[in-house]
């Protein structure tokens, strides 16, 4: 140690202030010289002095330096042993790991955290799962993310350090090659900091709007002198909901309201499933009709005026899906809660006058008119196009149904309507024809469909700015937007009663041929299955107006009788029909030598609602790579929201989805565990 001591060299400042003696007795010897110049005898009494100043020198640089270099080695010790006191005493949680993950070290705050004794050495995937080797800073210098242990909300960092140059100064190890290295692991606490951002976002402000779904018509349902009485009992009901809320609620008009809510109300509202959507069910003083309303929320917006305008975009959404239901509405996401009920049918044919003289008018001030509706069009797709075109030509106007396969199902409808309709060039084009056509002096109307992607053809929509929508399908989050028109109304039975109400007021003693009618008395057949589902006063109006111009019932059934193969198909798959619990008829069909099996699909599944205790059927069906599922109810089920959660949508009683990449047997595992998770949230009862 003594002969170590003895050979250590200093270097640096403190070189030059051990040698400064050494400078100055240099400095010492010129002035002697000068003076010997001067005077020689002064000289001499200085260069004596001199002499005694370098033994003097010599001395103390002799026995000082081992000294001094002791104390230097006794002060780092200490220094690093402070250093080592303060690392292991810091309050930030601090570990090294080394290269397979493996703690080597931790510091007394890490160890506390995870109520560890010091020398703990096991993986550190052992401490916190979510942390496995693949996430170790291989590749970079430091990652980060967030961790959750214990009910606190950490953010860890880890480091890379590198061995490399360590190992090539050492010499006890060979560093040639080697490029190992170690990983310091920090936990920042950031549970204070979280919860205070959270409430902050608890108290940020979200914008609502209520409105009273049926208000005309529970109010003509009660007597006169106790409509106030009514009105005012809604009133107070929502108030008092509202206010329970810590929110503010300010009627605008006599069937709407404004609330502000903050996010942390909402979110109670979420966890309660919106039940004032019920609870204002209970208001009855003798009306006949339960009054429901409808409930749309903006949050998280870049600013008040963005919330509510998403605020507006719900309950735009909520009552274009039928009402009696709240949607949220954020810019990532649209969540429903609600429509259970079936909408009401309004009485009043206003709007279908109203629509109708629109349509009249953006239709005459155009060229021609291409009409489209979903893709595998069915009879009502097919017979409300039908429609729309018999009123452009009465507008004498070219018109183009735009339809690229013709299933099974409506085959016979377009053979028998293109039997009679020879002197019409190009009247059914393809999607490549129709793009021709395509520009400004074009109007698109879209029937049976309010879902771009799936469309006959999505481009059209693109390309042409004039846009008219007609549909009686439950609006969901994808919407055909920028719509000249739109006229959606889910209490229609079918988008072909619709055009029927439009076509009586587009002139005056219109007629169609029966050919035409009986297309459109098809599709309302169809889809309220022999008037037996969603028919109301309004649907035998429409199919009364078709029956005027020449629809024949006879004639019609002819055209939906079916082959062996389909009929024995869809008695197959009413025959393996599995009843889970007690209330779902779930089964498959076959699409071996079927032309359209969707359709003898969607066909089972009305069969299988025959079934005593049967509540919702449901008929999966693999065609072209995927898997169709037709949703059937009567009306103690909600369909819809079933199949919204598989990625479908439709109607209250009517509802399918696609799924792509799974077989039939993961298609009713997917659908039975939404079933049971629905369930278990009390989405269904």
């Amino acid at each position: 140690m003594a002969s170590m001591k003895k050979n250590m060299k200093l270097k640096g400042r403190l070189k030059s202030y051990m040698q400064t003696s050494i400078y100055l007795g240099l400095l010492l010897v010129a002035v002697n010289l000068l003076i010997y110049i001067l005077d020689v005898p002064s000289g001499l009494v200085l260069t004596c002095f001199t002499l005694f100043y370098f033994a003097v020198t010599a001395f103390l640089q002799l026995y000082n330096k081992p000294i001094i270099m002791n104390e230097m080695v006794s002060f780092a010790t200490q220094y690093g042993q402070i250093q080592k006191v303060l690392l292991r005493e810091l309050e930030l949680p601090y570990a090294m790991l080394d290269e397979e993950g493996h703690v080597i070290w931790t510091n007394a705050r890490f160890e506390e955290i995870v109520h560890k004794d010091k020398g703990y050495r096991k993986s550190i995937t052992s401490l916190f799962p979510s942390i496995t080797r693949e996430k170790l800073p291989f590749e970079e210098d430091e990652v980060s993310f967030d961790l959750t242990y214990e009910d606190r909300n950490y953010e860890v960092r880890m480091r890379k350090i590198s061995m490399k140059e360590m190992a090539q100064n050492s010499d006890i190890i060979e560093g040639d090659g080697y490029d190992g290295c170690l990983f310091a692991f920090y936990l920042f606490d950031e549970t204070a900091l979280r919860i205070a951002l959270q409430e902050v976002d608890d108290q940020s402000l979200s914008v609502g709007m209520i409105y009273l779904d049926n208000y005309d018509e529970a109010l003509d349902s009660v007597e006169e002198v106790r409509r106030s009485l009514l009105t005012a009992l809604i009133d107070r009901k929502v108030n008092k909901y509202i206010a329970a809320l810590d929110g503010i609620c300010k009627k605008i008009e006599k069937d709407k309201y404004m609330v502000i809510l903050r996010k942390k109300s909402v979110a109670l509202l979420r966890e309660n499933k919106f039940d004032l959507l019920d609870d204002v069910k209970t208001v009855n003083i003798g009306n006949e009709m339960a009054v429901t309303i409808s409930i749309g929320i903006g949050l998280d917006g870049l600013s008040y005026a963005q919330n509510y305008e998403f605020a507006r975009n719900a309950i735009d959404l909520a009552l274009g899906r039928g009402g009696d239901q709240a949607v949220i509405k954020t810019p990532d996401n649209t969540i429903y809660f609600g429509g259970k009920s079936q909408q009401v049918e309004k009485n009043t044919r206003v709007k279908a006058r109203v629509k109708a003289q629109a349509l009249r008018e953006i239709i005459s001030s155009k060229d021609q008119v291409l009409i489209m509706g979903h893709r595998l069009a069915d009879a009502d797709s097919f017979g409300a196009a039908v429609g729309i075109y018999r009123i452009a030509r009465i507008l004498d106007k070219k018109a183009h149904i735009v339809l690229n396969d013709v299933s099974t199902s409506i085959k016979p409808m377009v053979d028998l309507f293109m039997d009679h309709e020879d002197d019409e060039e190009n009247m059914i084009i393809g999607s490549q024809q129709s793009l021709e056509y395509a520009g400004s002096g074009t109007v698109l109307v879209v029937v049976d469909v309010n879902k771009p992607s799936i469309t006959e053809c999505p481009e059209l929509l693109r390309m042409c700015k004039s846009i008219v929508v007609l549909d009686h399908h439950r609006q969901g989050t994808e919407i055909i937007e920028n719509a000249t028109l739109s006229y959606v109304e889910a209490y229609a039975s079918s988008t072909c009663e619709m055009v029927s109400e439009i076509l009586q007021y587009i002139g005056e003693s219109i007629r169609i041929s029966p050919e035409e009618a009986d297309c459109m008395y098809s599709g309302i057949m169809i889809d309220t299955n022999n008037f037996m589902s969603k028919t109301g006063v309004r649907t035998f109006e429409a199919a009364a107006f078709l029956r005027r111009n020449g629809a024949d019932v006879t004639r019609v059934r002819k055209l939906f009788r079916e082959d062996a193969i389909e009929y024995k198909a869809k008695a197959d798959a009413v025959s393996q029909a599995e009843i889970y619990r007690n209330a779902f008829a779930i089964s498959t069909c076959s699409s071996e030598d079927i032309q359209s099996p969707t359709i003898v699909g969607a066909q089972a599944a009305n069969e299988l609602l025959n079934i005593r205790g049967v509540k919702a059927s449901f008929i999966l069906t693999e065609y072209q790579n995927q898997i169709f599922v037709s949703a059937r109810s009567i009306d103690e089920i909600n369909v819809q929201i079933i199949m919204e959660r598989m990625g479908g949508g439709g109607h209250l009683n009517t509802a399918g989805c696609q799924l792509s990449g799974i077989s039939i047997s993961e298609g009713i595992g997917i659908l039975k565990t939404t079933l049971d998770k629905m369930i278990e949230e009390g989405d269904l009862t």
